[in-house]
């Protein structure tokens, strides 16, 4: 499978954990990558940030047009239509990229799978289905795709992984009660969320990142050196 592009940034030399952090619908990775600055991970040590562009395509939703989209927006209704075929080819695109950090010497446990929007579907769908226990999952501003699937199909390795969901109370884009209904899903698996809502449209606040900092410092605390 040929990877994705992607922008890479490293806060040090030998970096002993990634940061996989996926753009929303009709951005790329450069919108993004300004996010390893605004993070002060220092405690962490050396981290990995990678932003992958996601693939091209007609967007239903605007009429066709092409755009970078991790998978097609059918309509306004993101419960009843959605483009599963998009939404698992882009799974498995993410997944190489975890398999990649792997054989650069980086274990499961040390990446973080995050994502904006449709980057944020795409993290919660790939992530409780992954093989491999990951370090935590990061969600803004979005929701839980495939939900009716989501109980069957989740991979035992990733039960219980922590998660961060963040929201705007005027999000216009993705409405809160969405993001709500997805938090209460993932805390009947028994998933330790992290929630936070802040008085914002669809994108991403101060506060928000400083939550974010405060909450990646504490999973990924000082890093002792590469190995499961």
């Amino acid at each position: 499978m040929q990877l994705l592009d992607t922008i890479e940034t490293e806060t040090g030399p030998n970096p002993t954990a990634t940061i996989i952090f996926l753009h929303g619908l009709g951005d790329s990775g450069n919108g993004f990558a300004p996010f390893a600055q605004e993070l002060d991970l220092a405690a962490a040590g050396p981290l990995r940030f990678i932003f992958p562009h996601a693939p091209t395509r007609p967007v239903t939703v605007n009429g066709g047009y092409v755009m970078r989209a991790w998978y097609d927006i059918l309509g306004a209704d993101l419960v009843r239509r959605e483009d599963e075929a998009g939404l698992r080819e882009s799974q498995a695109l993410i997944q190489a990229l975890i398999a990649r950090e792997h054989e650069r010497g980086i274990p499961a446990s040390r990446i973080v799978l995050g994502g904006f929007s449709q980057g944020c579907a795409m993290t919660l769908l790939t992530g409780l289905r992954h093989p491999e226990r990951l370090a935590g999952l990061v969600g803004l501003s979005g929701y839980l795709p495939l939900a009716a699937q989501t109980a069957a199909e989740r991979h035992g390795a990733n039960h219980g992984v922590p998660i961060f969901l963040a929201h705007g109370r005027q999000d216009p884009v993705i409405p809160i009660a969405r993001a709500l209904a997805s938090r209460d899903a993932l805390l009947a698996f028994e998933h330790p969320v992290e929630w936070h809502e802040y008085p914002m449209p669809h994108s991403v606040c101060g506060p928000e990142i400083a939550d974010l900092t405060r909450w990646l410092t504490t999973l990924l605390g000082p890093a002792t050196g590469r190995g499961e």
